[in-house]
């Protein structure tokens, strides 16, 4: 899940509003100040609204959903009641929720993806193999259509992300995404859709991606990486070995930053996981379970100089200890 353009501090004082309301929606006081609060800077009603965004997304799958829901409602009341105080609000939150519309591409996407062959939930895993004997491992929420014919074996990637292994076979192999068409020579790659861009990772043979509106040929070799659209692509890099380790269903840092780990378990989780921009200097090196961010988390919490602060089930963040 990617960030919102706000300030750590402020989206963890909304979080907190929000928490505090849940215990005390029909307090006068707690309101007033909630509301004064909300006007004292446009921030504040942007984090606001991020935060509601989260709940309506996330909060059902908790215990306290309901009475989530209910301080909602009466929250939304209070805020009709006072329409001079919060004049703008929803322009402004609408205006800001439209600008972080990509904070979870996966989710906007085309009907297609609902109708896909194999599709996988959040922190969902899977390995399958295809009738040619190709092996497949699909990444948490992805969408994948396959389809062979007597000329050519094709998988349509919707969303997500698949490790492929491929098996010999007469027919070419192709994989398509909104950005291209990827062709491999005998080889194990993974293909991440990003939306408009789709990460190419190749970690033995070649494969050969081609964009599809302006037909660019990239040639990406056992080793590296490039991210590409449908005009065209970058210059190859190395690849990380994370491209395929989540496969396996483990987070393997050698010296990685906090804030990437923090960012690649946002994947697997449900709800918003922030990260104190005050730790961006930690490094993290061990082998932890990615599909178990709780448990990762503790982990991190025992080895490193911070704490994880649950302001509510569905608003985790990793504090400075």
């Amino acid at each position: 899940m990617s960030q919102p353009p706000l300030d750590h501090a402020v989206l963890q004082a909304a979080a907190a509003w929000f928490a505090r309301l849940h215990g005390a929606a029909d307090d006068p006081a707690t309101l007033t100040q909630w509301n004064t609060w909300l006007a004292e800077d446009a921030r504040h009603r942007l984090a606001w609204r991020y935060v509601e965004s989260i709940n309506q997304r996330f909060g059902n799958l908790h215990a306290d959903a309901n009475h989530a829901h209910q301080v909602l409602n009466t929250v939304h009341r209070q805020r009709h009641s006072r329409r001079g105080v919060l004049g703008g609000l929803c322009i402004a939150g609408s205006a800001g929720l439209l600008g972080w519309g990509s904070w979870r591409q996966g989710w906007i996407d085309s009907p297609s993806a609902w109708l896909a062959t194999y599709r996988t939930g959040l922190a969902d895993v899977r390995p399958l193999t295809l009738t040619d004997g190709t092996r497949l491992w699909l990444n948490g929420q992805t969408a994948l259509d396959v389809q062979f014919d007597e000329s050519v074996r094709q998988l349509r990637l919707y969303r997500g992300e698949i490790l492929i292994e491929t098996a010999a076979d007469p027919r070419p192999l192709q994989v398509l995404t909104r950005a291209g068409r990827m062709q491999p020579l005998g080889t194990r790659f993974s293909v991440r859709d990003q939306g408009l861009l789709t990460t190419l990772s190749v970690f033995t043979g070649t494969v050969q991606a081609t964009c599809a509106e302006s037909g660019r040929v990239l040639r990406v070799e056992a080793g590296q990486m490039t991210l590409f659209d449908a005009q065209q692509g970058s210059t190859p890099g190395a690849a990380t070995a994370l491209r395929q380790d989540w496969s396996r269903g483990v987070l393997v840092a050698e010296d990685m930053p906090l804030r990437q780990v923090i960012e690649v378990l946002r994947d697997y989780r449900h709800g918003y996981l922030g990260i104190d921009p005050g730790l961006d200097d930690l490094r993290v090196v061990g082998t932890y379970p990615l599909l178990d961010s709780d448990r990762t988390l503790a982990m991190l919490e025992r080895a490193l100089p911070v704490r994880v602060v649950r302001t509510l089930p569905w608003w985790v963040s990793v504090e400075a200890r």
